[in-house]
C-alpha cells in the first residue's frame, strides 16, 4: 500500500460524505426556484461539503492547512443565519451535529490562500451551474506536498457509471496516488470493487473527441472551434460541466478538454484543477498549461505561473499545444 494509504482512505471517506450531503440538496431544487434564479441550494451544499470535509481532515490530520474555495464570514453576519441553519441542518442529516459556530469554524479551515510544503486543496462544489441544472458537477480534492500532487479525488455524483448507458445507475469516486494509476469505484459502495482506468488510445488528433465547459465563460469555445479545425477534428465537442471533464478523458470519453482563458491575466484556481489533474495522469495522460508547461503548485491559491489548460491522451499533446499557439488571436 501507498505510504498515503491514511491520507486516500481518509480523503475518500470525507468526499463521500460530501457527495450525500450535495446530494440531498440537489434532489431539493425545484423548478419554481430555477425560474426564480434561486442560488441557495448550491449555496447550501458549497457550505455543508466544505465544512463536512474540513472536518474530516482536521480529526485526522490536524497540522495539515488547507486552499479551499470557500469563507464562513457572510454565515456569521445576520443575514446568512438562516443559510448557516440550513447547512447545520443539512450536516446533521448525514450524522454530524454541530452548532453553528462549530461548523463555521471547520469552513475557515480552508480559509489558507499561501503556499505551504504540504496542504490540501478543496473545491467543495465544482460546477455551480451544473448542480443547479441538476447535471455534473464534482467535488474535488487534493493533497499537494512540495508543489507536488500526491492524491488526486474525483467525487462526479451524477456520472454515469457505464457511459454508453447514459440513463443506468451514476455516481462515481475516482482517484490516483501519484505513481499508483487511476481508479474508480461506484460512490455509493465503498465496499465495491475497484476498477484501473485509462486513457483513449487514440493515436491521430483528426479522429480525437474533445470535451469542453458547457458554459462559455469558462472556456472559450470560439477558439477552441478554431483549434479544433486546425487539428481537423470533426466529431461534436462532449459538453459537460465541472471537472468531470478531467474524469472524462481519464476514462477515455473525450480524448482532450481545453481550458481556454476567456480573458487576458485571469489565473486559474488551483481546486479547479488538481484533483482532475492527478486523475489523467495516472491514467497516462498529458496535462500542460496552454504553453506546454507544467502546471506549478506552489504559488498559493492560484496558478499564477501558468495559462489555461491543455489536457490529452498523451498521443498528440504537442499538437494540440502548437494549435492553440496558432488561433490564439482567436
Amino acid at each position: 500500500m501507498s505510504v498515503f494509504a491514511t491520507e486516500l482512505e481518509t480523503a475518500l471517506q470525507a468526499v463521500r460524505q460530501a457527495a450525500t450531503v450535495c446530494r440531498a440538496v440537489q434532489a431539493s431544487i425545484s423548478t419554481d426556484s430555477l425560474d426564480k434564479k434561486d442560488n441557495s441550494p448550491v449555496t447550501v451544499a458549497d457550505f455543508a461539503s466544505q465544512a463536512l470535509i474540513c472536518r474530516t481532515l482536521q480529526q485526522a490530520f490536524p497540522n495539515d492547512p488547507v486552499i479551499g474555495e470557500e469563507g464562513a464570514e457572510e454565515l456569521k453576519t445576520d443575514s446568512g443565519a438562516d443559510f448557516l441553519a440550513r447547512i447545520v441542518s443539512e450536516c446533521a442529516a448525514v450524522g454530524v451535529t454541530a452548532s453553528g459556530e462549530e461548523v463555521c469554524d471547520w469552513i475557515d479551515r480552508g480559509g489558507l490562500q499561501e503556499y505551504r510544503p504540504r496542504f490540501w486543496t478543496l473545491d467543495p462544489i465544482d460546477g455551480t451551474k451544473g448542480f443547479l441544472r441538476k447535471e455534473q458537477y464534482a467535488i474535488s480534492l487534493a493533497l499537494i506536498i512540495d508543489g507536488q500532487i500526491q492524491i488526486g479525488i474525483l467525487g462526479c455524483p451524477n456520472m454515469p457509471l457505464d457511459s454508453a448507458n447514459p440513463d443506468g445507475p451514476r455516481g462515481i469516486l475516482a482517484w490516483a496516488v501519484k505513481g499508483q494509476g487511476s481508479f474508480v469505484q461506484p460512490l455509493d459502495e465503498p465496499q465495491a470493487a475497484t476498477s484501473r482506468i485509462n486513457v483513449t488510445s487514440t493515436a491521430a488528433s483528426q479522429d480525437a473527441r474533445f470535451c469542453e465547459s458547457v458554459e462559455s465563460g469558462h472556456s472559450s469555445h470560439d477558439w477552441s472551434g478554431k483549434i479544433a479545425a486546425d487539428l481537423g477534428i470533426t466529431r461534436e465537442p462532449f459538453r459537460i460541466d465541472s471537472q468531470c471533464k478531467y474524469l472524462a478523458v481519464a476514462m477515455g470519453d473525450a480524448d482532450i478538454y481545453l481550458r481556454l482563458p476567456t480573458r487576458k491575466g485571469y489565473q486559474e484556481k488551483i481546486w479547479d484543477h488538481a484533483g482532475g489533474i492527478l486523475v489523467v495522469e495516472e491514467a497516462g495522460g498529458t496535462v500542460t498549461d496552454i504553453h506546454g508547461n507544467a502546471p506549478e503548485f506552489n504559488h498559493g491559491a492560484t496558478l499564477s505561473k501558468n495559462e489555461g489548460m491543455v489536457v490529452t491522451n498523451g498521443q498528440f499533446h504537442k499538437n494540440v499545444v502548437d494549435a492553440v499557439q496558432n488561433n490564439a488571436s482567436a
